[in-house]
C-alpha cells in the first residue's frame, strides 16, 4: 500500500467562468472540495461537469475567476509544481501502441524528474508500489493493449498513483465498463481515498454508483451547482425534478444505506 499524500489545506474554485471560446458554459460557480473525500459531480449532458473538472485540473483557463491550492492560484504556478498536486485521468485516455504497463506507469512519475535527473529508487519504488496497489504487478510486462476494459483503467490509476499526487480527478471513470467492472473501480477509488487520504474528484452518470461512493455529492445543471453536500442531504426527490426534469422516487439502499433513485414513469 502507498503511503499516506499530506493532502494540501485547500481546493477551491472561486467566481469561475469557463467556455471553450464560445458560448459561456460555466457561469459565477465557486466550490469547495473536501480534504481526503470523494467528490462525485453528476448532472444531465452538456451541464458543465467535464467542464468543471478541466478547470479544477489547470487543462480549462478560466475566463475569470481561479482554481486555488493552499490559496494560491493554479495558474500562477509552475506546471511541474501543480502536477506533484494534481493527478487526472480524462475520458477515454489513449496509450500508444504496444506500451507495457510498467512503462505507461513509469509515466506519472514526469513530475518528479529534473532535467538532468536519472531514474531513482524512489522512482522505482512508486511505480512497484502503484502496480500493487491497483492489483497489477503480475500485467507488469503485458501490454496494455491485452487487458480488458477494466484493467486497463486500472492501469491509468496507477500512472496516476506513482505521480503521488494529493488530489486526484477523474472523469468518468467507469464509461464502457460492465457493472462488475464499474464496482470494481469504484472500489479501488474508495480504498484510496479512505485508506491513502487521497481528495478524489471525479464525474459520474450514474446517480446511484455516486450516491453509493461519495461522501460529497455535487449536482450540476446548466453550469451551475444546484445542490451540494452529503448525499443523503442532495439525493431528493425535488433535486432530482430540479436537476433532471425528471419525477423520482427516493428510497434507502438496503446494503449500503445510501439514497437510491427510482425513477417514476412520465404520467
Amino acid at each position: 500500500m502507498q503511503h499516506k499524500p499530506t493532502p494540501p489545506q485547500t481546493f477551491t474554485g472561486k467566481e469561475l467562468n469557463l467556455s471553450y471560446g464560445g458560448p459561456t458554459i460555466v457561469e459565477g460557480l465557486s466550490v469547495s472540495i473536501p480534504n481526503g473525500e470523494i467528490s462525485v459531480i453528476v448532472g444531465p449532458n452538456g451541464c458543465g461537469k467535464s467542464t468543471l473538472l478541466k478547470a479544477l485540473a489547470r487543462i480549462l483557463i478560466p475566463i475569470s475567476g481561479s482554481v486555488l491550492i493552499n490559496g494560491d492560484d493554479i495558474q500562477s504556478r509552475p506546471t511541474k509544481d501543480i502536477a506533484r498536486q494534481l493527478g487526472l485521468l480524462p475520458q477515454n485516455p489513449r496509450s500508444p501502441d504496444t506500451i507495457i504497463v510498467s512503462d505507461l506507469v513509469r509515466r506519472g512519475r514526469y513530475p518528479h524528474q529534473g532535467i538532468f535527473s536519472q531514474w531513482s529508487k524512489d522512482d522505482e519504488k512508486a511505480v512497484k508500489e502503484a502496480l500493487a496497489t491497483t492489483g497489477l504487478s503480475e500485467f507488469s510486462e503485458r501490454s496494455v493493449d491485452e487487458l480488458s476494459g477494466g484493467q486497463r483503467q486500472r492501469v491509468w490509476i496507477a500512472m496516476i498513483l506513482a505521480q503521488e499526487t494529493p488530489i486526484m480527478l477523474l472523469d468518468e471513470p467507469t464509461t464502457h465498463l460492465d457493472i462488475a467492472h464499474q464496482i470494481e473501480i469504484l472500489e479501488l477509488l474508495k480504498k484510496l481515498s479512505t485508506q491513502n487520504g487521497r481528495t478524489i474528484v471525479m464525474v459520474l452518470h450514474d446517480l446511484n454508483l455516486a450516491a453509493r461512493y461519495a461522501t460529497n455529492l455535487v449536482a450540476m445543471r446548466d453550469g451551475k451547482i444546484m445542490k451540494g453536500g452529503k448525499p443523503e442531504d442532495v439525493v431528493t426527490s425535488e433535486m432530482i425534478h430540479d436537476v433532471f426534469s425528471i419525477e423520482a422516487q427516493i428510497i434507502k439502499d438496503p446494503v449500503t444505506g445510501s439514497p437510491l433513485c427510482i425513477p417514476l414513469p412520465p404520467q
